[in-house]
C-alpha cells in the first residue's frame, strides 16, 4: 500500500523556483501543490483555506501536510474550521477533509508581534485580512513545528508556544532564518527526514 501524498501549502511568496517546496515538488512526481490565490485575494485568508480544501479533496487516500511561513497560519485556520466535516459552504460533509490529513510538517510560521522586513506585508495587512487571532486549539492530526532561531519574521519563543497548544513536537532549526532561498535554503536536507518520520506514523 503506498503511503501519504504530500501536499505543499506555500506561504505569501508568488512562485519560487528555487524554494525548496518547489523543488522537491519538482523532484516527486505524485507531489501535490496547493495553488495560488487569485491577486485580488492573495492575501484573503479564508479563499487560502477554500484552496487548501479543494485540494485534499482532490487527493485519493491520505495526505501529508508540508506547509511553509504564511502556509502554516492557513493549514491551522482551515483545520480549526473544516476539523467538524464543514465544506466551504459551512454545509456537513461526512468525511471532511482534516480527517484526511495523517500529519504536518508546520515550518517557521510568522510572528504577527515582528516588523517585518520589507518586502514581506505588514502584520496589519493580514490582520485585516482574517489571519488574526491565530487558532491555540490542539491540532486534529500530528504535527511537527520547525522554528528557526533567528527568523527575521518571528521570534523563536512564540514558535515554541504554538508548537505547546498545537500538540505539535518543536524542531529547533537553530540559526536558519526563515528557511527560503534568502536564508540560503534551496535545498533544505531535514526535510525527507522529517517527513519519514511522520509517514512512520501513520504505518506504526
Amino acid at each position: 500500500m503506498s503511503g501519504p501524498t504530500v501536499v505543499i501549502v506555500p506561504g505569501l511568496r508568488g512562485i519560487a523556483p528555487e524554494h525548496w517546496q518547489e523543488r522537491y515538488a519538482a523532484r516527486v512526481s505524485d507531489a501535490v501543490t496547493v495553488p495560488f490565490p487569485a491577486v485580488d485575494d492573495w492575501h484573503d485568508l479564508a479563499a487560502r483555506s477554500d484552496l487548501i480544501d479543494d485540494t485534499v479533496r482532490s487527493v485519493n487516500g491520505s495526505v501529508i501536510l508540508v506547509a511553509h511561513s504564511a502556509g502554516v497560519l492557513a493549514v491551522v485556520h482551515w483545520a480549526r474550521g473544516r476539523a467538524a466535516g464543514q465544506g466551504p459552504d459551512g454545509q456537513d460533509s461526512a468525511g471532511g477533509a482534516v480527517a484526511r490529513v495523517a500529519g504536518a510538517l508546520l515550518v517557521t510560521p510568522p510572528d504577527f508581534g515582528v516588523d517585518w522586513p520589507q518586502p514581506h506585508p505588514r502584520p496589519a495587512e493580514l490582520s485585516a485580512r482574517g489571519w488574526e487571532p491565530i487558532s491555540r486549539r490542539r491540532l486534529p492530526f500530528p504535527s511537527i513545528l520547525a522554528v528557526s532561531r533567528d527568523d527575521p519574521l518571528a521570534r523563536y519563543r512564540t514558535g515554541a508556544g504554538l508548537a505547546e497548544v498545537w500538540g505539535s513536537r518543536l524542531v529547533d532549526l537553530g540559526d536558519a532564518g526563515h528557511l527560503n532561498p534568502a536564508s540560503g535554503y534551496g535545498e533544505w536536507p531535514m526535510l525527507e527526514p522529517l517527513l519519514t518520520e511522520l509517514s512512520s506514523r501513520v504505518v506504526g
